[in-house]
């Protein structure tokens, strides 16, 4: 599927942009584990400004789409849940990002 403009040139059609990662506070969570092996709920909490029952949220559905990995674990009798991003969330957030490279580098200067 070609776009025309009004101009009547013909443009590249959007790549397909994953919606699951294109949500702000998921495409956060993603990054920030992109770049550390395993990270805790808190500190995640604290690095993306989310609340307790935001980041739940988001969470779970990045875990259903098999993004991330989470392991809840008791550390002195207190709940302590852990992130991980899955082979295939890297590899998601990796296309994700050569998508979006495709957006903004067809756009004028």
């Amino acid at each position: 599927m070609t776009k025309i403009s009004s101009a009547g040139d013909k443009k590249k059609p959007l790549p397909d942009i994953d919606k699951v990662i294109h949500e702000p506070a998921r495409l956060m969570i993603l990054a920030n584990l992109y770049v550390v092996e395993r990270a805790d709920f808190i500190f995640l909490m604290r690095q993306t400004g989310l609340t307790q029952g935001n980041l739940s949220s988001h969470m779970s559905k990045l875990e259903a789409a098999g993004y991330i990995e989470i392991k809840k674990e008791f550390i002195s009798k207190k709940p302590h849940t852990v992130l991980l991003l899955t082979n295939e969330g890297r590899a998601a957030l990796k296309s994700y990002i050569r998508s979006m490279k495709q957006v903004f580098n067809g756009l004028a200067d």
